[in-house]
């Protein structure tokens, strides 16, 4: 293995390493998607737990995520294994996410309360083992290479993989499982749909997660080896972790990703409810609407890192955050200002397809950018710590990426809460002036949040110029622990 000085990859990455890299984040994806645009319709419309239960349930998930992520990502940068840092971790996760996963579809027989129970037990069970394979899988990104565009390459892999995993089983839920039958005249509102998605969904993180670890085995040898261990009190190990997460353009970055995250959350969580009540759309339409997102993400993979080439990763991340924020809230402001046709008109399902396809374009390129930003960070750090960290910088990322699913569900358990949208209540059925509350609620919680996010990214300070000369300070050091006497003329 490397050692702890050695500089991390400089040259391009080989395809199949980026394949096998990003192809990991489909467990992710698939996970995400359905805690984010599945899980508060299940628990909620499906089998009758309030909606304030279950945002309790994931918030709960949440915090216990709060503890784990930083403490997984401050090990697995230590570790010294046979396997390296990462890959113990890696393979560690896959059976135990697959197997809750499946459970969490396919709840038993119980009242409300218990299945309040039930979901929390295994949000954070699922939200664990995620953490055990996402954290020092992402972590890989700094240890692959330290170039600041090959990075964006590498990185929209993993967005890009993400988001087909997710789009692949939330099209085949919408699509093909959610049907409705004989007792369910939405399809979104039957059981027996949910429990199928499970077990796909399940088998499809197991083999992602194995197949990636499997993929990126043979580079542990060239990855770097933590440094020699030293007995440390957990004061001085908290020490450490503070001053290296005091790092200015990641405390701004690490603030507007709570901010846009907390926004997206609530996007996805409403997801489900607004194309349901609020555009009446049918399982049939979402799944094509979905389908249409894969665009989406065939768009994003190579136009990330091209964008970043031209106008920088932080401008790219504000200018595609501003029109991501547009295009998707201008539908509903049309419509709460009675400038929108109505529901059934052609024209809705028309725009709402254009505008979800270009508005996830812009999300999905934002956030890559967001997480290479986050990697540039490492260097930075090392030079003023003299540790690298990626596991615990990741981890802290990560934390900020599951509140999507956690304090977002939250806010949309809140919003249905409190414009009265019932349980078991058929679209047709829906009072229209609850429909319209919906919308009301909504888009200035989801404007505001992303206005702060956008102003808060102005802190980050790391350029191309600004890595290169970190790169250049890290390598005069290496230089200098390595011959740390100058050599005279003579030999002496």
């Amino acid at each position: 293995m490397a050692s702890a000085a050695s500089p991390a990859t400089d040259g391009r990455l080989d395809r199949s390493t980026r394949f096998f890299y990003g192809l990991g984040s489909v467990a992710f994806g698939v996970k995400d998607n359905g805690f984010s645009y599945m899980l508060m319709l299940f628990y909620n419309q499906v089998l009758g737990v309030p909606a304030s239960l279950v945002a309790v349930a994931l918030l709960t998930a949440l915090v216990f995520d709060a503890v784990i992520d930083p403490l997984i990502g401050h090990v697995s940068d230590n570790l010294r294994s046979a396997w390296g840092r990462r890959h113990p971790f890696m393979y560690a996760a896959a059976l135990p996410v697959a197997v809750s996963y499946a459970a969490l579809w396919n709840p038993p027989d119980l009242s409300p309360q218990g299945l309040f129970v039930y979901l929390t037990v295994l949000a954070v069970v699922i939200r664990a083992f995620i953490a055990f394979y996402e954290v020092p899988s992402s972590a890989l990104a700094a240890e692959f290479t330290s170039g600041y565009d090959d990075r964006s390459v590498l990185l929209s892999y993993r967005f890009f993989f993400a988001w087909i995993g997710g789009l692949s089983i939330q099209a085949l839920a919408f699509g093909v499982l959610l049907k409705p039958d004989a007792t369910h005249a939405v399809g979104q509102l039957n059981p027996e749909g949910y429990a199928r998605y499970g077990l796909i969904a399940s088998g499809i993180m197991l083999v992602a997660i194995v197949v990636s670890a499997a993929g990126t085995h043979r580079h542990i040898p060239t990855l770097r080896a933590p440094p020699e261990k030293r007995r440390k009190s957990l004061g001085q190990t908290l020490a450490e972790v503070r001053e290296t997460l005091n790092n200015r353009s990641f405390l701004f970055l690490l603030a507007s990703s709570i901010a846009t995250a907390l926004a997206g959350g609530l996007v996805a969580s409403m997801n489900g409810y607004f194309n349901t009540f609020f555009w009446g759309f049918s399982a049939a339409q979402i799944s094509v609407i979905t389908l249409g997102v894969f665009v989406s993400a065939f768009v994003a993979l190579p136009s990330a890192p091209l964008l970043s080439r031209r106008f920088g990763k932080k401008h790219t991340a504000m200018l595609l955050a501003v029109l991501s924020l547009l295009i998707g809230i201008g539908p509903v402001l049309l419509r709460l200002a009675g400038l929108f046709p109505p529901n059934g008109d052609p024209a809705v399902f028309g725009i709402l397809f254009t505008t979800s396809i270009v508005g996830v374009t812009c999300g999905i390129i934002a956030s890559t950018m967001g997480s290479s930003m986050i990697a540039d960070v490492v260097e930075e750090a090392e030079l003023k710590t003299g540790r690298r960290s990626e596991g615990l910088f990741f981890a802290a990322s990560a934390f900020v990426g599951k509140s999507v699913s956690g304090f977002g569900i939250l806010a949309a358990a809140l919003l249905i809460d409190a414009i009265g949208l019932k349980p078991g209540v058929a679209p047709a059925d829906m009072p229209a002036e609850v429909i319209q509350r919906m919308g009301a609620v909504y888009a200035p919680v989801i404007i505001m949040l992303y206005l702060v996010g956008f102003a808060l990214l102005s802190g980050y300070r790391i350029s191309r110029e600004s890595h290169a000369a970190t790169l250049r300070a890290l390598a005069a050091d290496a230089e200098e622990a390595a011959h740390p006497f100058p050599v005279k003329e003579d030999g002496r």
